[in-house]
């Protein structure tokens, strides 16, 4: 039934009519009454208080607020972890860095200039972050992943000019070149993360100095501690080496800042891989001995050791074989020696150097109721290439050696023939003499042969007082002890040495490798030489006894250097007469004089060998 139309009122239009819903029933609207209110079906709407309204409002300001903190606590968290990553990757390079260079520059040399280069480095970048930022065209981070693969590339090739570029200035320009753009860019990055910090809560006075101090306290224990634990690792695994490390930091680089740039780096890496002989593999070392063979060299072996690198080193030419160690050298024998008829049934090899046969000379010192060589015993300290306890035991005596460095040990054994019944102790001889000082095993020694010596820098916690003491604890009544020491006379050093010995041991003699050099001294200011000092726990002056063709061992080094001579009265000492003792809460007082006897000692080595064997090492 169609619905009824409404009467409208006059002048008025008439509204249009709604079309009825398709299933509704028909309503005539002229008989409803008002329009009651709907009834809602959404429970929330008919709970909706004020006090419900208010409620939901701080849920809302609590949840955001909540959300806010956490994010922001996030936030900090990524600028601490980032600036700590960056931090700690740099101190290990440095670290790094600086074992890289000791087999062209020696472990003193490059520590000249390298505190002032650093130092200025880090106040350079920090303070000119924001500037960095402006002007680069990318991100400062991404640029570090290809310095760090540009690194070793550059070393390589800065190596080879070592001798031009010399040892005072050669390392500061290899740092100049390669790790001070390394270290500009993580200290001016790791400034820009730390102005993210929110030190709100500090003083200004403190909030400002806080980033760069506790940036400087992250670096400095890091360094230390990975100092301490690359030395007790290093070598242990390929990428544990110098240049197998320089990797892994530029991969661990590459992660923190992954990026396109990352493209440019390759080249670098494809050059360390195949090119850079220094890479721990055979093809690396067959590459090496092709590059030496053209000089008439040849490396046998090469390893990474706490001590440094360690290498055979074997002169085609000339016909004898050196056990290298960073920018020194242990000892060496003559191999040619050994073809030659007459000397085929010798017991021990033929030395290079004079100052191992002269060592020797500890047997021919005259004591009171000297001891048969068959009942004898004796201690080394510092093995070499064994020269010396090799001919003890050559002799009959029972021999002990302390090395610290278990490659210098394997290398002896397997490259310049120790007897087999040579006993080996791999330790520290500082450790060592203590405690044997301190058990039942003291005075048990009839000789001791003290021989250790690296690059210019001897080793100085051996020199010390307290050393020699326990070393004395251990020699018996009638002992005799020799002590090898590498230094220049131009310096307080030797002095001081012989100085402390003496205030140990009451009779001593010292003598020289070779005479002093009046002209050369005049010439350089220098006099660097090996010397040996002979002494015993006895109040008479020392005295040798005539050497015997069994105390030669068949060998012409022997009769040539075993007795002693050019021996070094006290005027010899040029300065350093007026210095007191070496004690080891004092040890300054030998280290001063380390830096002038290492650049002299560089200056020697690289006469003793050509230029290419140290450059290409």
């Amino acid at each position: 039934m169609a619905p009824k139309s409404r009467k409208q009122g006059k002048g008025l239009k008439t509204a249009p009519v709604a079309q009825p819903a398709p299933a509704g029933p028909e309503v005539d609207t002229d008989t409803l009454g008002p329009t009651p209110a709907l009834p809602t079906t959404n429970p929330t709407l008919s709970g909706f208080t004020p006090e419900r309204f208010e409620a939901e409002l701080k849920a809302l300001a609590a949840k955001a607020k909540q959300e806010t903190s956490t994010k922001a606590t996030t936030d900090q968290l990524f600028v601490y972890l980032r600036s700590l990553t960056l931090i700690t990757l740099l101190a290990i390079y440095v670290v790094v860095f600086e074992l890289s260079l000791s087999p062209v520059y020696g472990s003193i040399p490059p520590k000249i200039h390298d505190f002032k280069l650093l130092v200025v480095t880090c106040f350079v970048a920090w303070s000119s972050n924001l500037w960095l930022q402006r002007t680069l065209p990318v991100k400062p981070q991404l640029l570090i992943p290809v310095v760090a693969a540009y690194i070793p590339v550059v070393q390589f090739f800065l190596f080879k000019i070592s001798s031009t570029l010399g040892a005072t200035w050669g390392p500061a320009i290899t740092e100049s070149l390669t790790l001070v753009p390394l270290m500009f860019l993580s200290v001016a990055c790791t400034a820009t993360y730390l102005d993210g910090a929110d030190l709100s809560r500090l003083p200004k006075s403190v909030a400002d100095s806080v980033p760069g101090l506790g940036s400087a306290l992250v670096y400095v224990v890091t360094a230390g501690m990975a100092s301490s634990w690359i030395q007790r690792h290093i070598g242990t695994a390929w990428y544990l080496t110098r240049l197998g490390m320089q990797a892994i930091l530029t991969a661990s680089y590459s992660l923190f800042a992954p990026s396109r740039l990352l493209l440019f780096a390759i080249p670098g890496l494809l050059h360390t891989a195949i090119f850079n002989n220094h890479m721990p593999t055979s093809l690396a070392l067959s590459s090496l001995n092709s590059t030496l063979n053209a000089h008439e060299y040849m490396i046998l072996d090469r390893r990474e050791s706490l001590t440094g690198y360690i290498s055979v080193v074997e002169s085609i030419a000339q016909g004898f074989r050196v056990l290298r160690c960073d920018h020194s050298l242990l000892g060496g024998e003559w191999t040619k020696l050994r073809t030659l008829p007459q000397f085929r049934k010798n017991q021990v090899a033929e030395p290079i150097y004079g100052v191992f046969a002269m060592l020797e000379a500890v047997r021919l010192v005259e004591v009171p109721d000297p001891v048969l060589d068959d009942q004898a015993k004796a201690l080394v300290i510092g093995m070499g290439i064994g020269t010396t306890p090799s001919a003890l035991v050559a002799h009959g005596i029972g021999t002990t050696v302390v090395e610290i460095d278990p490659v210098v040990r394997d290398f002896a054994q397997q490259y310049f023939h120790l007897p087999s019944n040579l006993s080996t102790v791999v330790e520290d001889a500082v450790t060592y003499a203590s405690r044997l000082a301190s058990s039942t095993e003291t005075a048990s020694f009839d000789y001791i042969v003290h021989d250790v010596f690296t690059g210019g820098a001897e080793p100085v916690a051996l020199f010390t007082l307290e050393f020699l003491r326990d070393l004395a604890a251990l020699l018996r009544p009638n002992g005799v002890i020799a002590i090898n020491y590498a230094g220049d006379f131009a310096l307080a050093s030797p002095a001081v040495v012989v100085r402390t010995i003496r205030e140990v041991f009451p009779s001593c003699r010292i003598f020289r490798e070779h005479p002093r050099d009046e002209a050369l001294v005049e010439k350089t200011g220098s006099d660097f030489t090996n010397m040996v000092i002979f002494c015993t726990k006895l109040s008479e002056p020392i005295s040798f006894r005539k050497p015997t063709q069994r105390d030669l061992l068949n060998s012409p080094s022997r009769e040539a250097f075993l007795l002693p001579k050019n021996e070094v009265k006290d005027e010899d000492f040029l300065v350093g007469r007026e210095e007191g003792v070496l004690f080891r809460n004092d040890t300054d007082k030998l280290e001063k004089w380390h830096q002038t006897s290492a650049l002299g000692h560089w200056a020697i080595m690289r006469t003793v060998l050509p230029d290419a064997v140290w450059e290409n090492w």
